[in-house]
């Protein structure tokens, strides 16, 4: 299965099946595609990370990437400072991607009870393979 395929077929398991947010789901499809188990405490991490909880803060999508940049870094014997180094590539990456990192302008219609559910899943897709184009770019991980 190729990648795109298998990020819209677990991105909409995880959302339609399991009814996880966008910073987990980011986080456990990302991890099976690198073969790295996450543990329980890492996954419940991600609960309130969309938006900061609704906020409209930084995207879950932003910030379960930034949290899998960390662990993939430390899988690979990356130094502290070359995993900072990445999160802030990826996140201007991201940035010039998307136009933002900020939930409130990703999803400007907010967290609100009428909105229909899984309103970011095309969104979501886009931002895995962005960050996994983003991955792969990198000699430092890719080695």
């Amino acid at each position: 299965m190729q990648y795109m395929e298998f990020i819209n077929y677990k991105v909409h398991s995880y959302y339609w099946n399991d009814d996880l947010n966008c910073a987990i789901t980011s986080l456990l499809t990302l991890s099976e595609i690198y073969n790295i188990n996450l543990c329980s405490q890492i996954v419940n991490a991600g609960i309130g990370m969309p938006g900061a909880g609704g906020y409209g803060a930084q995207c879950g999508l932003v910030s379960g990437a930034l949290m899998f940049i960390g662990i993939l870094g430390k899988e690979k014997s990356l130094e502290f400072r070359d995993i900072v180094n990445t999160c802030y590539e990826f996140a201007k990456g991201f940035e010039i991607e998307f136009g933002s990192l900020d939930c409130r302008v990703l999803r400007p219609q907010g967290f609100k009870p009428e909105n229909p559910p899984h309103l970011c899943e095309e969104m979501t897709k886009k931002a895995i393979m962005f960050t996994l184009n983003y991955l792969n770019s990198l000699k430092k991980i890719d080695d």
